[in-house]
């Protein structure tokens, strides 16, 4: 079984974050990074995979020079081979840029299953996977807790709302996107850390997967980010105590929107 799991690199959630004078993103210097946390977790799963069928498990990362970082621990951890999108062009792109670079970056590939994590912890659309899966014409299914493979198909537990699950059948190939929690990441050992620096590590830029900026422009464009304004308001409720509380249960139902 081939095995791609896609990784994005993320700000470390303790980075303390900076906006640029535009107001479009934030400073990405002196900023340390991470594997996007769902990520690990679809890491995992597809190692865990592997062990059990075997295979091979390939990492794909689409990011800038410090994206190896992130390749390399996937490496250490028992990833085959990696693939890495690195271009000026691939900068700031959207769900479906990233869909489209990685998709014709993965068709050569032949994957029977691709694994992405649910959403990424800076942008948060989780909406790559998705847009993927279609791109490569593969059945997916999206925030994934389980996966049992069954010969030719996977049978997959979803998350649903309220405590509830779902269980659904997919044919291989596949794409599926992971929630965080699906099983218990592996630390990275030292023979693996040793072995990483001898497993393959391909770059790829737009010209080698004959894109062009026209093929991947984006659809959707961040025109601020900001930080909330902290502010202090304070409203005093008279009258008897029912009228009172029908009046805090509408703030809190229709302005607070906490209920």
């Amino acid at each position: 079984m081939k095995i791609i799991v896609c990784l994005k690199q993320v700000p470390a959630r303790d980075a303390v974050l900076r906006i640029n004078p535009a107001g479009t993103w934030v400073v990405s210097a002196d900023v340390s990074f991470e594997i996007n946390e769902p990520d690990i977790y679809a890491l995992e799963e597809g190692l865990r995979l592997k062990e059990k069928h075997g295979g091979e498990v390939v990492v794909a990362s689409l990011g800038p020079a410090r994206a190896q970082q992130a390749i390399k621990e996937a490496l250490a951890k028992g990833a085959d081979r990696a693939l890495h999108l690195d271009d000026p062009a691939f900068e700031n792109l959207d769900a479906y840029g990233a869909a489209k670079v990685l998709a014709k970056a993965l068709e050569p590939e032949k994957p029977d299953l691709v694994l992405t994590g649910l959403q990424s912890d800076d942008l948060g659309f989780a909406q790559t996977g998705v847009i993927l899966a279609e791109l490569l014409g593969l059945a997916h299914s999206t925030i994934i807790m389980e996966i049992q493979a069954q010969g030719a198909s996977l049978r997959v537990k979803r998350e649903l709302e309220g405590g509830w699950f779902q269980w659904l059948e997919l044919p291989l190939p596949a794409l599926v996107t992971i929630q965080s929690g699906i099983n218990k990441p592996r630390y990275a050992t030292l023979p693996g850390i040793m072995k990483a620096k001898t497993r393959p590590l391909k770059k790829l830029s737009a010209a080698d997967l004959g894109l062009t900026p026209a093929d991947f422009r984006p659809r959707q464009t961040i025109l601020k980010i900001y930080v909330p304004a902290k502010r202090a308001h304070t409203e005093f409720f008279e009258g008897s105590p029912k009228e009172i509380a029908a009046r805090l249960v509408d703030k809190l139902r229709n302005e607070a929107r906490v209920l």
